[in-house]
């Protein structure tokens, strides 16, 4: 199995060694979609089961943005097989009432609470970053370029990645005018130019928009 499990299976057994206890139990947990100007946010938490040692595509583990689309849903069935996990998104609607970052952390924090529950003992969340979950109850570290670090972390970003492209192929499905298929939601020059020509759906983050909206008459609102 690669690095990444060993940077597990370290902090494991340091932070029990710590409390003097038996190797804790990792929980990975990332996010998908803070950038873009359209979407929803995805988040998505993992706790390996000991079977994951028995399939050898999990050694490709790695931060979801440097894997190929195929080689990132063949991982998350993996996972999927091998793991505690749980995916949850937050809207656009509440990403403008309580903020990006906030709404980020809501997405991680619910499906870290869902992993949670699934386990008999107290969990170590691992977030990728260097925010920790407000409001929580459970111990939790932060790794900056976790994603990259952390087998559980990786998994999870895969997970949250997986979910909201396959979520953005829906919308575009939907509005295909602003190539969410091949943009993901992010403001390219041809996103842009599609704002400017049709205006902005309900998909659309307005925060994220303010330039955009004030320099054109296209504040319009879609379906």
């Amino acid at each position: 199995m690669n690095s990444l499990f060993e940077f597990d299976k370290i902090i494991a057994v340091d932070t029990a060694r710590a409390a003097a206890k038996g190797a804790a139990i990792i929980i990975g947990t990332d996010e998908a979609g803070r950038g873009p100007g359209a979407g929803d946010v995805f988040g998505a938490a993992v706790c390996f089961k000991p079977e994951a040692q028995n399939y050898a595509i999990l050694k490709h583990l790695n931060d979801s943005k440097k894997l190929s689309p195929k080689l990132r849903t063949e991982l998350a069935e993996i996972i999927k097989k091998c793991a505690y996990y749980s995916i949850k998104q937050v809207s656009v609607k509440e990403i403008e009432k309580i903020n990006i970052l906030n709404a980020a952390l809501l997405t991680m924090k619910l499906s870290c609470e869902e992993v949670a529950a699934q386990l008999n003992v107290t969990p170590l969340i691992l977030i990728d970053g260097n925010r920790k979950i407000k409001k929580f109850a459970h111990s939790q570290q932060t790794i900056t370029k976790g994603d990259s670090k952390s087998a559980a972390i990786a998994a999870a970003s895969i997970l949250a990645k997986t979910a909201r492209d396959q979520y953005m192929q829906e919308l575009h499905e939907k509005h295909p005018q602003y190539g969410w298929a091949q943009n993901k939601g992010y403001l390219t020059r041809k996103h842009i130019e599609a704002i400017k020509n049709c205006g902005v759906t309900k998909f659309h983050r307005k925060s994220f928009l303010n330039k955009i909206l004030n320099t054109c008459s296209c504040g319009r609102l879609g379906t």
